[in-house]
């Protein structure tokens, strides 16, 4: 009988009475004449069961090979492999050459964050700056459909001994999103961490080249996926986008204190206030403030952020998102909205 074989039949009590081969506690075992040497590693922290374990080997090679052998055991500390850290250690070498890494966030959903990252990212590209856009709304991506790149396929490539996406490009824009690895209809059903570490990837696998700016379009809320963001993403700051009725801008607070937040302490360049008011089209000259009014200008004044612009609810950029056409892309006056908009955060940018 082999010897390994033998001290399979000695089992560690405190371990599910597994035996001490299986957890891997014998390091040699031989036999030199009728002296058998058995090397037995243990924790860093000596286990209490050390000395049944010695005497349980010694008793089972006796069993086995008789009573004139001689069993010597010896026991050496093996520290245990520290366990890593939930999530993907991916490093930041994909973003070194962008010079502004910019949240785009939100309180709440359905404030139109995503109509306003994806035409801020077209009219930064407009103005002549290499852009690209990271769709972090892992459970609700919206930028496929926004840009007409549903059936886009991201290519990934071996770059050495990594593996490397390579994203979207369309109206001047690098885009990136997890809606491109998922079917439309297909429910993301992930716990956080699985979540945050989905959006890593979105983010620092990508090969995005030498940009000017990468906005990422978060997802609302302040919960796992911003706080992953915020500490494992050189993101130089944020823009927070609102509605302006009371109920979207009591959750704006809570973002403003989340970068804020002595842990985080990013700056926010300003506040959107979307769907400022209405105009129908056949009535140019009239605006209705169906969600209040100015209520991004009051917030902004009240923490003391810049008003960014005021984008109104225009039907034809609502239709624009749904076309997969950014209505920034039109040289009319939803075009000028965000050009305004990419213009006066550049202001902000170099003032910080």
């Amino acid at each position: 009988m082999e010897l390994l074989d033998i001290l399979k039949e000695v089992e560690h009590p405190a371990k599910g009475d597994k035996n001490i081969v299986d957890l891997g506690m014998v390091q040699t075992v031989k036999q030199e004449g009728n002296t058998v040497l058995i090397t037995l590693a243990f924790s860093k922290h000596r286990d209490p069961l050390a000395e049944y374990l010695i005497g349980a080997c010694k008793a089972a090679m006796v069993r086995h090979l008789g009573q004139e052998v001689e069993v010597k055991v010896e026991t050496i500390v093996k520290e245990e492999p520290k366990s890593k850290k939930p999530g993907l250690d991916l490093g930041t070498e994909e973003v070194k050459n962008i010079k502004h890494i910019i949240g785009i966030a939100s309180g709440k959903g359905g404030v139109g964050k995503s109509t306003v990252a994806v035409n801020l990212a077209v009219a930064l590209a407009k103005l002549g700056y290499k852009v690209g856009l990271a769709d972090a709304d892992v459970y609700g991506p919206s930028v496929p459909k926004m840009t007409q790149t549903e059936d886009g396929a991201p290519e990934a490539m071996k770059d050495g001994d990594k593996e490397v996406i390579l994203p979207i490009e369309k109206y001047g824009v690098k885009w990136m999103s997890i809606g491109y690895f998922a079917a439309p209809e297909q429910a993301l059903i992930w716990r956080g961490p699985m979540a945050c570490n989905a959006l890593k990837q979105m983010i620092l696998q990508v090969r995005w080249g030498e940009l000017d700016f990468l906005l990422i379009d978060m997802p609302p809320g302040t919960g796992d996926i911003h706080i992953s963001l915020v500490h494992d993403i050189p993101m130089q700051g944020a823009v927070i986008v609102s509605t302006p009725q009371d109920v979207a801008l009591a959750d704006v607070e809570k973002g403003v204190n989340l970068f804020r937040n002595d842990s985080v302490k990013k700056p926010i360049f300003g506040i959107v206030e979307n769907m400022a008011w209405f105009t129908p089209a056949e009535l140019p000259d009239h605006k209705y403030y169906i969600f209040g009014k100015n209520g991004g200008e009051k917030m902004a004044q009240k923490y003391g952020l810049t008003l960014l612009g005021q984008i109104p609810l225009i039907q034809s950029i609502r239709e624009g998102a749904d076309e997969g056409t950014p209505a920034a892309l039109k040289e009319n006056e939803e075009g000028i909205y965000y050009l305004q908009l990419a213009q006066k955060l550049l202001g902000e940018i170099e003032g910080k």
